[in-house]
């Protein structure tokens, strides 16, 4: 509750209230506990207390129970008796805040999307499990698709930039270095189990813009952002990328605010574990560093996770104001855990703290939040004060009209495929295929050309062979016609020299008579 321009988060054990500073919010902090213990009530509590002094916040809802944030509080005996307690009869009212509902899969609020180019190939190649060499590939590919404007913006335009890189690769040795096939192959069978687990969703257009969630309701309350991930948690990888993406764009985006009176904004990221599990150092140092600068920006980061050992020590270092709930020690492993949990607080001689750990009932915890010098406070057994919004999931009806009611209602809504790398490359592709089919039909027709020329020869030279031969044949014929009438007119003459021969010896003989 926020009162006296600080957080009221409950009672100490003497009665005392305990106060988180409002103006020490961006030191980023740790609520822990065991499953049942509080966790969501106090995050509730705190995502309250923010926007009633005008801080916008982001909640990660993982079971949407969170919800209630958007409906009042229902009365009972048991909320009275609390009231009474904690001393807030006369300022407790049960009440809605402003809410505002996203989702990845666009189920249970407005689709949240960011492009591939925005994650960048660093996260991606962690989001995708690649070796140290695909992941040098894959920045190669990055660089080759930045340096040939193709945009990469959702999995296919990856995917084509992949197989373009991968047919034009010894193009790009001599510039980029060597990009061996079977890297290529390997991110790109890396896709698809990114696609099963719902990477189209949420690679896309339009892209989140982070300073819509940096805004104030038309009472001066801040809008409380609640990303719906009752799904998406079944897909850690995608949630954790999110996540991840999320504080890198905020650094990116947000001026230096330096240390102000209130945070800008506000995150809580629940199941906290997820973003370093089986995570590479390199990232995790990255994540230490921008949790570290991210504050001068005005951003208040808080981790909601089981056990404060689920968080890298580099990062936990940074996490000054803390709520403990309650933590289980049956094994080993766990004793070891409440022992690290205990030893991160400033001691309280009224207590031991690793006892109190293992003590704490159902909405009490440890806490220790950072005084206005930015100096821990040592420990108190706190009880954490209830929540004015509902406690339990808010209705259908009611996340409905805050959608349809929000202030960015229509903007991300409906999915935008602008031309990107994959269509760039398919009308490069068609274009190419349309000039090899018009070369071909060109070698087709030269072809045929050229068969026509050859029949033609062919017929002119049968032509000629069938003219000669029939010439040859007339000159044959003719000279067999002379040959005949030579012949006759020899036979002629013989005749007629035969006749005048025998007329003459006649004519001589009958003289002689």
């Amino acid at each position: 509750m926020f009162e006296n321009n600080n957080i009221y988060m409950g009672l100490s054990e003497k009665g005392e209230r305990v106060y988180m500073n409002l103006s020490q919010c961006n030191r980023h902090g740790l609520i822990a506990g065991a499953s049942g213990t509080g966790k969501t009530i106090t995050m509730k509590v705190m995502a309250e207390s923010f926007s009633a002094a005008g801080v916008p916040v982001l909640l990660c809802d993982i079971k949407g129970d969170v919800s209630g944030l958007a409906e009042p509080g229902t009365d009972n005996e048991g909320m009275q008796k609390r009231i009474e307690k904690f001393g807030i009869k006369d300022s407790f009212s049960y009440r809605s805040y402003p809410t505002v509902f996203y989702d990845i899969y666009s189920k249970g609020g407005h689709p949240v999307r960011a492009t591939v180019s925005d994650v960048g190939p660093s996260l991606l190649a962690q989001l995708m499990e690649l070796s140290d060499v695909q992941t040098g590939v894959l920045m190669t590919v990055f660089r080759i698709a930045d340096d040939k404007g193709l945009k990469i913006i959702d999995l296919k335009d990856l995917r084509a930039v992949l197989n373009y890189v991968s047919e034009h690769r010894t193009e790009y040795t001599t510039t980029y270095g060597n990009i061996a096939t079977q890297s290529i192959g390997a991110i790109t069978r890396a896709i698809i189990p990114l696609e099963n687990e719902g990477g189209n969703d949420f690679f896309g257009e339009p892209a989140l813009d982070i300073r819509d969630w940096i805004r104030c309701a038309n009472d001066g309350r801040g809008i409380i952002n609640i990303l719906h991930c009752v799904d998406v948690i079944r897909s850690p990888r995608i949630y954790a990328t999110f996540l991840l993406w999320m504080m890198a764009e905020m650094f990116e985006v947000l001026p230096e605010a330096g240390d102000g009176e209130k945070p800008k904004i506000v995150m809580f990221f629940d199941e906290a574990h997820i973003l370093f599990k089986n995570t590479p150092k390199a990232l995790v140092d990255s994540i230490e560093q921008t949790v570290k600068l991210i504050r001068s920006k005005g951003v208040g980061i808080y981790f909601v996770t089981q056990s404060p050992a689920d968080i890298p020590n580099q990062v936990l270092a940074q996490l000054s104001n803390r709520v403990q709930h309650a933590l289980r020690a049956y094994t080993p492993a766990e004793q070891k855990a409440v022992k690290a949990a205990a030893q991160s607080f400033r001691t309280n001689p009224d207590f031991k703290t690793e006892d109190a750990i293992l003590e704490l009932g159902t909405g009490h915890a440890l806490t220790s939040f950072l005084d206005e010098d930015g100096s821990p406070q040592i420990v108190q057994k706190t009880a954490i004060i209830c929540p004015e919004s509902l406690m339990g999931p808010c209705s259908d009806s009611t996340r409905s009209r805050c959608i349809s009611d929000s202030p960015v209602a229509g903007k991300y809504d409906n999915y935008v495929d602008n031309e990107s790398a994959y269509e760039v490359l398919e009308k490069q592709n068609a274009a190419a295929a349309e000039a090899e089919a018009l070369r071909k039909e060109k070698e087709a027709l030269e072809a045929e050309l050229e068969k026509m020329r050859k029949e033609q020869e062919k017929a002119a030279e049968a032509a000629q062979k069938k003219a000669e031969r029939e010439a040859e044949k007339k000159k044959e014929a003719d000279k067999k016609k002379a040959d005949r009438r030579k012949a006759k007119i020899e036979s002629q003459l013989i005749s007629t020299g035969g006749s005048l021969l025998r007329r003459g010896i006649l004519g001589i003989l009958k003289g002689k008579k």
